[in-house]
């Protein structure tokens, strides 16, 4: 009786190791440019596409790419102060710094969010007694997939005046918002096509699209997404709104006989959070 008891247990976790490997696979084929997570890999250590990129949004030709990175982590110089994760940050050849940020909401896209990242990046362009007329531009850019300030432009440029004189305030810091609903025919319209599409054929610039279908459509690209999803499953492993899910979706189908694809359902959970939850359910 034994024996049958623990038969039935291998196969019952068998099938559930099915569910969750399907629901990652299907998270994966889902993500688009604008999952931090996909879009931080397809541009580490792409210098053509972050020159694309940068060309497009500054609309200059002569943009050279020193060094990019996905997903640098900055902290806090205070204990207890907040760090910050940069989606990607690029160096170009004269030192000017760029950190562009991809989000869907607009409460991710908040203009004091957009504060707080060039602080911390201005904070560590000075050494120790080094004049401070030496600090490079920096750069802060948010990619919407909203309009962010709904006014149907293909970008935003947020710039300093003095207000009495109404003279541009050049100190270096530059903070823009591209619309990724805008929809025109220029390099505007492809771009935000581009960061909206799910599938590499689908997308206008080459690089962009290179990078969409390695990690989309090889096993080495969708290994390395994975594993990516498996990291965000153990960092929210403690927090309790994401546990108190996870209870209801084994209570669900325990006591409702329901698959993990019918209780993600029921729940509504959709998107990278059904593939993160469901990843926990391996815990």
């Amino acid at each position: 009786m034994a024996k049958k008891k623990d038969k039935e247990k291998v196969v019952s976790t068998t099938e559930l190791s099915e569910q969750i490997n399907a629901e990652l696979e299907k998270a994966i084929d889902g993500l688009t440019l604008f999952d931090d997570d996909l879009m931080s890999k397809v541009f580490d250590g792409n210098i053509e596409g972050a020159e694309l990129l940068l060309k497009i949004i500054l609309e200059r030709d002569d943009i050279k790419v020193k060094r990019v990175k996905g997903q640098v982590e900055l902290k806090s110089a205070y204990a207890g102060g907040r760090n910050i994760r940069l989606d990607i940050v690029a160096v170009d050849n004269h030192g000017v710094r760029f950190d562009v940020e991809v989000q869907r909401s607009t409460g991710g896209s908040h203009i004091k969010r957009a504060r707080y990242h060039q602080s911390m990046m201005d904070s560590r362009l000075l050494k120790k007694r080094q004049d401070f007329k030496i600090i490079k531009d920096t750069y802060v850019i948010f990619i919407c997939q909203h309009d962010k300030f709904n006014a149907n432009k293909p970008i935003y440029h947020v710039d300093k005046t003095v207000r009495e004189t109404g003279e541009a305030f050049e100190d270096g810091a530059h903070i823009i918002y591209v619309n990724g609903k805008y929809r025109g025919k220029d390099d505007f319209g492809k771009l935000a096509h581009d960061f909206n599409c799910k599938k590499a054929d689908n997308i206008y610039f080459k690089p962009l699209a290179d990078g969409v279908r390695h990690f989309k459509e090889t096993e080495e690209g969708r290994d390395a997404m994975c594993e990516s999803f498996t990291k965000l499953a153990d960092k929210v492993a403690d927090e309790r709104a994401e546990q108190t899910t996870i209870n209801n979706i084994k209570l669900m189908m325990k006591n409702m006989k329901c698959s993990l694809e019918e209780a993600l359902n029921a729940l509504e959970i959709k998107g990278k959070e059904r593939a993160i939850i469901a990843k926990q359910l391996q815990k």
